[in-house]
């Protein structure tokens, strides 16, 4: 393990079980409303019925969790979480990466994520570049993201 980094450990899947699914959606209740105060109505939302889920596991254990939903000729990443004591060790980064090569299949013409002001550092580390004016979500303070395609393979 080199500098608290787990990489070799961490599989990333889109998710096709509801007990999948059903960790996915423990993970972010636990980031979003335990841990944030983000209200569970707000949390889970009309689109994950249409969004493909993403999970991250470290031997066999569920630590993290994103989603996309295609808007038209867009994809919006959105809902990811890693839990408290897994941050830090590039299961973000590494999450990250598969929903980006997923939105791919899909020839979208633009990647968007609405991101904590508090983790804009990570998305611009990955590609992502901060597009209009900062804005409260869930009582959060947020800025849209965009991602300059071409860019991640730097990473």
């Amino acid at each position: 393990m080199r500098g608290g980094k787990i990489v070799h450990s961490i599989r990333v899947r889109k998710i096709a079980t509801q007990g999948d699914l059903r960790k996915a959606f423990s993970i972010r209740l636990r980031v979003f409303v335990a841990e944030q105060g983000v209200p569970r109505a707000i949390e889970l939302d009309k689109d994950n019925t249409r969004a493909a889920h993403f999970l991250a596991t470290l031997e066999g254990r569920a630590v993290g969790t994103a989603r996309l939903v295609l808007e038209g000729e867009n994809a919006k990443i959105g809902r990811m979480a890693v839990l408290r004591r897994f941050r830090n060790k590039g299961i973000g980064r590494i999450l990250l990466k598969r929903v980006l090569a997923y939105s791919k299949k899909y020839k979208v013409k633009l990647v968007f994520l609405n991101a904590q002001v508090l983790v804009i550092g990570f998305y611009e580390k990955m590609g992502f570049r901060c597009v209009g004016n900062r804005f409260m979500e869930a009582g959060i303070p947020h800025r849209r993201m965009v991602f300059a395609d071409g860019m991640h393979q730097k990473h």
